[in-house]
């Protein structure tokens, strides 16, 4: 099967201005910087995109200027979520016709749906025809898709991958017994995306490409070439940075790191707030201990 989203993808943050406005020179920037330094496809309006707190407009305004200006050169995978399926199918509907690759669903959050709400809140997504990428993040949603439900999704045609973020290493390697190579295998948290890789995952959603895309995705890639020696190199050397990255909320750590090197305003939108001082110390000291230099 041809797999469009392996690798290392980036969950973008939004920049906004000081007025709280989605920033769309920065946006611009970021995404060549990103394909640039050897990311394979990108990832707006997720949770690391303070999506939450965007309108429909700004959503649809993102991702049109993330596809324009990625023009082609890697896949562009919008998220388009809700806890109510019209908002969710309007949401998706939209992100295709503003040409998106595929899609980037979260479970629905707060309902704390039955897997077979689950299981058909899905699949009614998918029948609008864009590619979708099952997002199972329990600690943000309430509620955790189990194995069995992954394994009916992915026979549906347009579910294509899972992005896994309970932190369960055993639930991983069930979902990728149980699925097989019929949908693509992505981490869902920094922390453990070699652990996933080695279990035969395909790559990851990450939050610290956002501040470190080269050195993110050379590991990747390492461990998709089976070089595992480069991959724990480079896995262990970003780890202490993958850590500080949830020492508050995401994205608040990554969005400080990311305003430390000049890529963006460090505006956030309530309730996200301004990291605490120690934070920002942690921050920095562990960019400079890989040797990136902050303002």
């Amino acid at each position: 099967m041809t797999r469009k989203f392996t690798g290392c993808g980036t969950a973008l943050v939004t920049p906004f201005n000081e007025i709280s406005q989605v920033d769309g020179r920065a946006l611009r920037r970021l995404v060549d910087w990103q394909i640039e330094s050897g990311i394979d496809f990108l990832v707006p309006c997720g949770t690391t995109g303070e999506s939450p707190t965007l309108s429909d407009e700004e959503q649809l305004l993102i991702i049109r200027l993330v596809v324009e200006q990625a023009a082609g050169r890697v896949p562009v995978v919008a998220g388009t979520g809700s806890n109510d399926l019209a908002h969710a199918l309007e949401l998706t509907w939209q992100a295709k016709e503003a040409g998106a690759d595929g899609c980037l669903v979260v479970s629905p959050y707060y309902n704390k749906p039955t897997q077979q709400g689950l299981y058909a809140y899905f699949t009614a997504i998918a029948e609008l025809g864009l590619p979708v990428i099952v997002y199972n993040i329990p600690g943000r949603t309430g509620v955790n898709i189990m194995p069995e439900t992954m394994k009916e999704l992915a026979r549906h045609p347009n579910i294509t991958g899972i992005k896994e973020a309970t932190g369960n290493l055993e639930q991983m390697a069930d979902d990728i017994l149980r699925c097989g190579e019929s949908v693509t295998y992505l981490s869902g948290d920094d922390t453990l995306t070699l652990p996933l890789l080695s279990l035969g995952g395909h790559g990851v959603i990450s939050v610290i490409s956002n501040v470190v895309p080269f050195l993110t995705a050379t590991m990747v890639h390492a461990a998709r070439r089976g070089q595992w020696d480069e991959a724990r190199k480079v896995f262990f050397a970003l780890f202490p940075l993958a850590q500080a990255m949830f020492l508050e909320t995401n994205p608040i750590p990554v969005k400080e790191a990311m305003a430390s090197l000049g890529l963006l305003e460090p505006v956030w939108r309530l309730p996200m707030t301004p990291p605490e001082q120690r934070t920002r110390d942690i921050v920095r000291e562990r960019l400079g201990a890989l040797g990136i230099r902050t303002s």
